[in-house]
């Protein structure tokens, strides 16, 4: 069976070699007798793996050795809650930019929490731009200055980060990270869901800087404590294993084919690819967001009428390629090209989009 050109928003692309690989060692991992996901997460087998991943995730992302990497269960939405629960106890307040649909959704829960000040709201232009970083700063007495990244279903994404002095940054990278390099000394914390960049669904990505884990309040519960798992190296429960493994190997891939500075060139030239595509369509292609912050990771796109962007849709999930329809909340179409998605597989798509746009002109 042919392996499909996979554009999902998330879950989403794996490189095959580490599909393959998985699939290879499930039942019997590396002559152990068991499969990894049935190993004791206390033995030498899963101690390597979380090890090795740890080590490529400092290795690659160039993390401080300030910093902790956590691994987490319940992706990037538990960190909404475990965020202000850790830093805004007792009354303490915070900054947010609302950027689209991820960023709104984490302001929603923090204000069950705390005190939020909002720096910026895109809902004017429709959440379509960002705002120059210059003009942003935090608010007096502020425990940290909340950004999302890249947001998935807008296509939007920040290319630069503002300065907020004293006020750390904490940002949501769910759909970014590891796709270029980032000044650490501005941010406080990184958080991010495996599932696009990383691996699979289910695991978070923690990496925050190590002056923060004493702003923990005590009387916060273990599970939701971050001075827990960087004590316990994120072993104070059973992690998620799987996860964790594939995302290793995923590490390993991406090490292999040129670290970061790989990753940057090749996301770079699908991102290129596409927009150029739409440019150059005469308007039968169309993308909303301001050029200077146009995704690379998330290609949004919308045609004439919905009838056409079904057919779209339908046409190239039968030459295989699935994953296109936009978000249900804004419609349209939108290509995920993410990390681990080949280049050559955007170009597959590049011609069929000028194929579909010839013929149905």
């Amino acid at each position: 069976m042919n392996h499909a050109l996979n554009f999902y928003a998330g879950p989403s692309v794996l490189p095959l070699e580490v599909l393959e690989s998985l699939q290879s060692e499930m039942v019997n991992y590396k002559g152990s007798g068991l499969s990894l996901v049935e190993t004791s997460h206390r033995s030498a087998e899963y101690d390597d793996v979380h090890t090795t991943a740890l080590n490529l995730m400092r290795e690659l992302f160039s993390v401080p050795d300030n910093y902790k990497i956590l691994f987490l269960g319940g992706g990037a939405t538990l960190q909404f809650s475990m965020i202000p629960l850790n830093f805004l106890a007792g009354g303490k307040s915070c900054d947010f930019t609302l950027t689209g649909a991820w960023s709104k959704k984490a302001y929603s829960d923090t204000c069950k929490v705390g005190k939020v000040n909002i720096a910026f709201d895109g809902k004017g232009d429709n959440y379509c731009s960002l705002p120059d970083t210059a003009s942003l700063k935090a608010s007096a007495g502020s425990e940290y200055f909340h950004i999302t990244s890249n947001e998935t279903i807008g296509g939007v994404q920040w290319k630069n980060f503002p300065d907020t002095g004293d006020v750390p940054i904490i940002c949501d990278m769910s759909s970014d990270i590891l796709s270029r390099p980032v000044p650490f000394e501005k941010f406080g914390m990184i958080y991010a869901g495996a599932q696009k960049n990383l691996g699979p669904s289910g695991l978070a990505i923690v990496i925050i800087r190590e002056d923060m884990l004493n702003r923990c309040p005590d009387n916060i519960t273990a599970y939701l404590d971050y001075r827990i798992h960087a004590e316990k190296d994120s072993l104070y429960n059973t992690p998620p294993v799987f996860p964790i493994y594939a995302m290793s190997k995923v590490l390993e891939k991406v090490k292999v084919d040129g670290g970061l500075d790989g990753v940057m060139k090749r996301n770079n030239e699908k991102a290129g690819m596409l927009y150029d595509i739409i440019d150059n369509s005469t308007d039968f292609y169309r993308n909303p967001v301001e050029k200077s912050v146009r995704s690379e990771m998330n290609v949004v796109f919308t045609m004439a009428n919905e009838d056409l962007e079904k057919k779209f849709v339908a046409e190239a999930k039968a030459m295989g390629m699935v994953g296109l329809k936009g978000h249900k909340s804004v419609g349209g179409c939108r290509a995920s090209i993410y990390n681990s998605m080949a280049v050559e597989h955007v170009a597959t798509l590049g011609k069929f989009m000028k194929d579909f746009q010839k013929n149905n002109s």
